[in-house]
């Protein structure tokens, strides 16, 4: 503490020594702005950690993209939804593309009941699923070794397969997948790519399922359709995704979507149509809620703390009347008695707005350990808010200051 003061000019020095005479006095006024600015940094920190999460995860599922998904029906109701629709099926997907506006593409996934996915240098629970050529472009699934599943696949029926990163890794453990052979129920197919590992870290977001492709075996769809099988009356693919070139045009393009397949399915409900930009509106709209509500708390905090800064130094000006009446007498201006207790303040507001930054991060990761949640640091709303706590507090001190200014110097000496 002595090396720090020596440190500091003397006009601040006495400013700090001032209040560390006072010093329990002064730890109860910072408490407040100690937790305000905690509130509000960690607000921050956990607000930007949930958007940059909630943004990865919808880019699994493609922020260009729609996506129409078959409803899970049971046997009784899939018997007689079929006497009126069809199901979900490749030929939607190619209306979809003709008819909405600036669809450029759509890929599709038809998932497999697997029974059984074993090599001959490891088993695995993997699913299988049959997907078409770009699905793994339009869902970023980056591939990590070899290639991707082409539309030639689709064309020679071809049985080969891309492992996600879980099931080569259980597959063939000594990593040496390409090239090898899976068998998937009872069809045997080459591995011709690997995927990149992406750990989403959560099974759903905003009730749409997501993950899985780690631990799942792809195939062409072609393929999946001749050589496994399927139950007459499923759906001929399990969902869609339609890319759009304009990610502006995506709710005007999903109104079509909608019309489309209300159309070609004869009114019934068995599909539903998912758009994670909008899932990511809703997630944001849901965080801006919460945002709010640790704001008013957090400005609550601040103004309570500014108004105990306003109680110390009114305090110490009532103690201190005949240091400032000696002061007057002695030439000391108006102007220099207020900057004398605004340094003060500005002491207390520094000192704050420092320990509720040290608060406020260790508060982010606390939340983050309990809750499960994400922590992301923005620099700039931090210090922003560490600065905002500075002019509240420094804006409680200016009227005990000018009280000090204005007390007559003969009254204030005669003060016991």
């Amino acid at each position: 503490m002595n090396a720090l003061m020596s440190r500091l000019p003397t006009i601040w020095r006495e400013a700090v020594e001032e209040l560390w005479r006072r010093r329990l006095r002064t730890l109860l006024t910072l408490l407040g702005l100690i937790f305000g600015v905690g509130a509000i940094v960690a607000m921050q920190a956990v607000g930007e950690g949930s958007r940059r999460e909630a943004l990865r995860l919808v880019e699994g599922l493609g922020l260009h993209n729609l996506i129409a998904e078959a409803r899970q029906q049971d046997e009784a109701t899939l018997k007689e939804t079929r006497q009126r629709s069809l199901g979900l099926t490749v030929a939607d997907a190619d209306a979809a593309l003709a008819v909405v506006p600036g669809a450029e593409r759509w890929a599709a996934e038809k998932r497999v009941r697997t029974h059984s996915v074993f090599s001959d240098h490891g088993s695995s629970d993997a699913q299988a699923s049959g997907v078409s050529a770009g699905w793994f472009d339009l869902s970023s699934l980056p591939v990590a070794a070899g290639r991707a599943l082409e539309a030639a696949d689709e064309d020679a029926l071809a049985a080969v397969a891309v492992l996600g990163h879980q099931a080569a890794a259980d597959l063939f453990p000594d990593g040496n997948a390409l090239g090898g052979l899976v068998k998937v129920n009872h069809v045997w197919l080459e591995v011709v790519g690997v995927l990149a590992d992406r750990d989403l870290g959560k099974d759903s977001f905003e009730g749409v399922q997501l993950g899985g492709e780690s631990n799942r075996v792809y195939l062409p769809l072609a393929s999946a359709r001749a050589r496994l099988r399927f139950q007459p009356q499923e759906d001929e693919i399990d969902r869609f995704l339609l890319r759009l070139q304009d990610p502006a045009g995506l709710a005007a393009g999903a109104g079509v979507l909608a019309a489309v397949l209300d159309r070609r399915h004869a009114g019934i409900a068995d599909y539903q149509l998912v758009v994670p930009q909008q899932l990511f509106q809703q997630h944001q709209q849901t965080q801006r809620i919460f945002q709010v509500v640790m704001g008013a708390i957090a400005v609550i905090s601040l103004v309570v703390g500014g108004i105990g800064i306003m109680n110390i130094m009114l305090a110490n000006v009532l103690e201190r009347r005949r240091e400032i009446g000696l002061l007057r007498a002695l030439g000391a201006r108006r102007r220099d008695v207020i900057a004398q207790f605004l340094r003060e303040a500005t002491v207390i507001c520094v000192t704050g707005a420092l320990l509720g930054l040290v608060f406020g991060a260790v508060l982010a990761y606390l939340i983050a350990a309990f809750a499960g949640w994400q922590v992301a640091w923005a620099p700039i709303p931090v210090l922003l808010s560490a600065a905002f706590c500075a002019l509240v507090g420094l804006a409680f001190g200016v009227y005990p200051a000018r009280q000090a200014a204005q007390l007559d110097p003969i009254a204030a000496l005669r003060h016991e």
